[in-house]
């Protein structure tokens, strides 16, 4: 097949380059197109229970996550200048576009009862008539007075003060969102700067647009960072700018492709996504790294350019395809997981590392064939002392230590077993930004001064209209309120007992002490005041809704990760079904906290299934290659021992299992058997040319693929590695491990192999592997003279090419 193949590249050269042309420039120009994620990817599937109770949440009250939160701590703030300075910022910041609504403590209201009307009234507490320290003292004396807005605005206890900003959902889903923010950090910036005070600042809303600005900068910087690697690497390896141009030129276009896939998928960039051009730049020079390190080892054997590249497209096609395939099966795995976000990663990521492999494999020979051939500076790395020093090194050990290579795997084997051991599962809401990070500081300081900011919803469904407003409902709200007050994890409940409380306090002139839920006799009184507000619109309409049957319970939660808010959530279940029978209430957990938590554990199970199946379709693929199941369990020990060894860090050095970590292990595997299949494809066309002597063919092979190996090994190491200059500490880590896990693979596969393969001889080099179900082209087949003739412009060789 690959004879054929590499007839039909090398006879229409021009056509081929006019179809790539045609296909980048189409790609290229939806590429123009792709966008920016601006909405909150849920890690849930739309048919999971948890996704299903949250979509119902919203449809009865409405989002409960677009809230920007922005707080100061401040002796000095009931002083007259800076509150009035306060309220300057309010005003201000209430005029941006976006922002429909401000909560905070100087628009803050108080409810007085108006007998002849039998209503309440809403009354500013701090109106714009305030002109004197006294009478501002006097207000701040009714506003502390008023149970109903501690810990929801403002802590007496450490005079920290909080103002909520809601912002219009369409724009959070739109590219304004960032102008938006960006309006908002201006001026609260300039109020930090004349008032000499630290404002915080955090809220869902506000951490996506703050991370999503990141992620563009990441985007460019760690492509520019592969690229310069890449270059750099290249020249230093092969000394020749062709070298350096053309493999570069190549990655440039698959990024292109990825770009293009992106658009026409209908999808948008994302943290996953945005990865993928610096991932196809790093995974796809070793391509071009293995044609041209072959392209050079044939050249200098005969001195036939033509001939030369025409057997890399025999000799290699086949391995380079299971090596793509392999890598990309890694990817595509991702596919099953029902995550939005990881399922257009996986198919974007997988369809452009075999669009590598289809513009390497036409690009190099047909390049290469129009240019002069190397010359000898060019092929010196061939020569290189300080790389066959390693590779002499590498065979000595293979050939007189590979007893204590069996051991050092046992060893390493037994430790990484003990490792895994330790490896704790863990997820936070701001799980990948570091603790020096301002977003992870302002959270823990709204952690500490308000109880978090973790929105946690409880839907009390009374199964019939006016179950809400019956007192037996509000004892049993005010008998779960007292259980939820145990929780140190939680905020102090808001639900409709607060107004209530709040309308009794007001019913009784605003006496502190009556604070507290209407008993029977008062209750009519109060609902009668308090159902006959503006417009009728009653003040309690964001806690119940029209029908009178369906309440909330709103809670804030502190980030305690998915392991503890597993046991919240098991405890707080059990603590409601002590309270509401089921045959008289439906109760519901929700909030982003509950989805957040849920599509993580989601998450990780289905990633766990997808590592699983990428080991079982990598192992599928070397079965139909070599046709011997001995060699795929020989070929897949190296590559699960670095599996192992990276597990084990993560255990010994603390990094829990999380989404973020869980993605190393079929990125790294699904790369890392690149090395093994090329070495063995090597191997076994050396078997037959020395006559089926194992030991002489390892050698040869180590002398061959070991060089290309060590070439990008060094590429993938520091390709990955620059993810470690991250600001997301999930990229951070899986830039950092796939690097550790690659390093490890590659020594396992220079060393462990072929100890492995020299070792057994016999047992695993069976006549099955020699003799595969897909060809791989004879080392010592030569090609028919007289078949086909190419002419080269530079040389005037004439080469055959078979139909």
């Amino acid at each position: 097949m690959w004879l054929k193949i590499s007839g039909i590249i090398l006879r229409n050269k021009i056509l081929l380059l006019g179809v790539l042309a045609v296909i980048t420039l189409f790609l290229g120009y939806h590429a123009r197109n792709v966008e920016m994620s601006y909405e909150y990817a849920s890690l849930l599937p739309k048919k999971d229970p948890a996704f299903e109770d949250y979509q119902q949440f919203v449809k009865i009250f409405g989002e409960e996550g677009n809230l920007i939160i922005i707080g100061i701590q401040d002796s000095a703030f009931f002083q007259i200048d800076r509150f009035r300075e306060w309220e300057h910022l309010c005003k201000e910041l209430s005029e941006v576009e976006g922002v429909e609504d401000l909560l905070s403590v100087s628009n803050a209201y108080n409810l007085l009862k108006n007998t002849g009307k039998r209503r309440f009234e809403v009354k500013e507490l701090f109106p714009d008539t305030l002109n004197t320290q006294k009478e501002l003292d006097k207000s701040a004396a009714i506003f502390k007075s008023l149970p109903f807005y501690r810990k929801l605005v403002y802590n007496p206890e450490n005079n920290t003060y909080l103002l909520a900003i809601t912002v219009n959902k369409d724009k959070m889903q739109s590219k304004e969102r960032e102008k938006m923010v960006k309006s908002i950090q201006k001026i609260t910036r300039q109020f930090e700067e004349e008032q000499g005070v630290d404002l915080h600042y955090s809220g869902l809303p506000y951490i996506r647009v703050v991370n999503s600005i990141r992620i563009k900068k990441e985007i460019y910087l760690f492509s520019v960072l592969a690229l310069a690697i890449c270059i750099v690497v290249l020249f230093l390896f092969f000394r020749s700018l062709k070298a350096v141009v053309f493999p570069v030129l190549i990655v440039l276009t698959g990024v292109v492709w990825s770009m293009g896939m992106l658009a026409l998928f209908g999808f948008k960039i994302t943290l996953l996504s945005g990865m993928i051009p610096p991932l196809l730049i790093v995974i796809g020079i070793p391509n071009s790294i293995y044609m041209l390190n072959k392209f050079h080892h044939e050249y200098v054997s005969h001195g036939n350019k033509i001939k030369a590249l025409q057997r890399v497209i025999i000799k290699i096609g086949n391995a380079t395809f299971l090596t793509n395939l392999t890598t990309a099966s890694g990817f595509a795995t991702f596919v099953i997981v029902k995550s939005d976000i990881l399922r257009q990663f996986g198919v974007v990521a997988s369809l452009s590392i075999m669009g590598l492999f289809v513009l390497s494999l036409l690009l190099i020979p047909i390049i290469f064939s129009f240019i002069g051939p190397p010359s000898s500076r060019h092929v010196n790395h061939l020569n290189n002392r300080f790389v066959t020093g390693i590779i002499r090194k590498l065979i000595y050990i293979t050939e007189h230590r590979r007893k204590a290579v069996y051991v050092v795997a046992v060893v390493i084997l037994g430790i990484g077993f003990y490792g895994i051991s330790l490896i704790k599962s863990s997820g936070y809401m701001v799980d990948d930004i570091p603790e020096s990070d301002p977003i992870y500081k302002d959270l823990k300081f709204f952690e500490t001064n308000f109880d978090g900011l973790m929105p946690l919803e409880i839907m009390i469904d009374t199964k019939r209209p006016g179950g809400v407003m019956q007192l037996s409902t509000f004892n049993k709200i005010d008998h779960l309120d007292k259980k939820l007050a145990e929780y140190s994890e939680l905020s102090p409940s808001l639900s409709l007992l607060n107004l209530l409380k709040f309308s009794k306090q007001a019913f009784y002139n605003g006496h502190e002490k009556y604070y507290s839920l209407p008993n029977n006799r008062e209750q009519s009184f109060i609902l009668q005041y308090a159902s006959l507000g503006e417009n009728d619109a009653g003040m309690l309409h964001s806690f119940i809704d029209s029908a009178r049957q369906v309440t909330r319970i709103s809670i804030r939660m502190k980030d305690v990760g998915t392991k503890r808010m597993e046991n919240i959530y098991a405890r707080l279940n059990a603590d409601i079904d002590s309270i509401f029978t089921s045959d008289k209430y439906d109760i519901t957990v929700t909030g982003s906290s509950v989805t957040t938590f849920k599509g993580t554990q989601y998450l990780l199970k289905n990633l766990f299934t997808s590592l699983g199946l990428a080991i079982f379709l990598i192992s599928f693929f070397m079965a139909v290659m070599f046709s011997s199941w001995r060699m795929v369990i020989m070929s897949l020990t190296p590559n699960v021992i670095p599996l192992i060894f990276t597990a084990a860090i993560m255990g010994f050095s603390g990094i829990p299992i999380k989404a973020s970590t869980i993605l190393v292990f079929s990125i790294a595997f699904g790369i890392s058997v690149d090395n093994t299949i090329h070495f063995l494809a090597k191997y076994r066309q050396e078997l037959i040319v020395t006559n089926w002597d194992i030991r002489r063919s390892v050698v040869l092979a180590l002398k061959e693929t070991g060089v290309s190996m060590l070439y990008t090994s060094v590429v993938l190491f520091f390709g990955f590695g620059i993810f470690a200059l991250s600001g997301f500490g999930g990229t951070v880590a899986m830039g950092v491990l796939v690097s550790l896990t690659l390093l490890v693979a590659v020594t396992s596969n220079l060393i462990l192999l072929p100890s492995l393969l020299t070792g057994l001889e016999r047992l695993t080099t069976t006549r099955s592997f020699q003799e595969p179900l897909l060809h791989i082209y004879d080392e010592e087949e030569d090609i028919e003279l007289e078949e086909l003739k190419i002419k080269d412009n530079y040389q005037n060789e004439q080469i055959d090419v078979p139909d």
